[in-house]
């Protein structure tokens, strides 16, 4: 700053607050600053500002898996809503690891972030941190899925709805042996999605075997690994509702694998409505989730807690809307399981 100072002929007080903007400098002296500072490629420490100010311009972004193709649709919409607001994305990938991700949260509050997103970790184990972080003025906006006893602020996705739609389609296409592959169930959204299979299957006064429901882990592998189980039991379910499309990948393998056509042989629903849902073969009924709007909404929300709103917590659920698209049959008016009938679903793609 001093250099900055002699070569504008002004003080280093003036040359801080013009780049600190902590106070009002006649505009002809901001101009000789900044000239001087463009002369001499001065780049200030934002690291250094934002320990005077205890908060930086940066917002870090916790996610389990960068893998996972849904992830970076909430990514693009957070830093889109950041970036036009002159905050700077970090993320942290934990390969849904609590350790990771408690060790990304304590080690990454020493850099005074203005605020958390937070999409926890399968096994996350972080709500005290997040409740610690949140107490000392750091705001936190949790997304997708909501740790066990956190009560703050958290954008969500109609996940039981969403999951009741795609089991009503499969009803009503006749199907009467169902089964579930869920994600893991001390996740909110997995628990969400089974729940809402429960009930439509109830309304339908439709029971369900114990062994038709099988929980994995919302990865491919996992989902190939319990639809080789269903697929190998008798009778074998004539639909198998996904809650994830890559866990839908997996059971469009494990058909493949042992000698099944979808949907002569199987119906397959995932969740998600990922890009690729549409290019399979045959293309996939999914429900759709809104990515981008959900990273948007958190966004917005947490740049209104870093603005100083004090409204009380909230809880925002956005829409889902199931996609019909070829992978689900129509069983014949017997509703036998052992001859589907062909037939191309009468929705049209949306």
């Amino acid at each position: 700053m001093r250099q900055i100072a002699e070569r504008a002929d002004v003080s280093i007080g003036t040359v801080s607050h013009v780049v600190n903007d902590t106070a009002k400098v006649r505009e002809k002296l901001r101009q000789r600053v900044l000239d001087a500072i463009r002369s001499l490629g001065y780049q200030p420490s934002q690291l250094a500002r934002g320990l005077r100010r205890n908060q930086t311009n940066i917002v870090v972004m916790i996610m389990p898996d960068i893998t996972n193709p849904f992830f970076p649709a909430v990514v693009r919409g957070v830093e889109d809503v950041a970036y036009k607001h002159s905050l700077r994305l970090v993320l942290c990938n934990t390969d849904n690891d609590p350790g990771k991700e408690t060790s990304y949260l304590n080690e990454l509050r020493s850099y005074r972030p203005a605020g958390w997103l937070v999409i926890p970790a399968a096994d996350s184990e972080m709500t005290a941190q997040l409740r610690s972080a949140a107490a000392s003025g750091t705001p936190v906006v949790c997304i997708d899925r909501q740790p066990p006893g956190w009560k703050g602020d958290v954008v969500l996705v109609a996940n039981e709805a969403g999951s009741h739609s795609a089991t009503q389609h499969l009803l009503r296409m006749g199907h009467r042996q169902l089964a579930v592959i869920t994600g893991p169930l001390h996740l909110t959204n997995a628990v969400e999605r089974l729940m809402g299979f429960k009930r439509a299957l109830a309304e339908a006064k439709v029971p369900i075997e114990p062994e038709y429901i099988q929980e994995a882990q919302f990865n491919r592998q996992s989902g190939y690994q319990a639809a080789t189980r269903l697929l190998r039991m008798l009778p074998r379910p004539t639909a198998i509702f996904a809650c994830n499309d890559l866990m839908a990948m997996g059971v469009l393998h494990a058909a493949r694998e042992l000698g099944l056509h979808c949907p002569e042989d199987v119906s397959i629903v995932g969740f998600d409505d990922l890009d690729f849902a549409e290019f399979t073969a045959p293309a996939l009924t999914s429900v759709h989730q809104p990515g981008y709007q959900l990273g948007t909404t958190a966004a917005r929300l947490l740049l209104d807690r870093i603005d100083g709103s004090q409204a009380p917590a909230q809880k925002i659920t956005l829409p889902s809307e199931l996609k019909i698209r070829h992978s689900v049959a129509s069983l014949s008016p017997a509703n036998s399981p052992s001859k589907p009938k062909r037939r191309a679903e009468a929705v049209a793609l949306r």
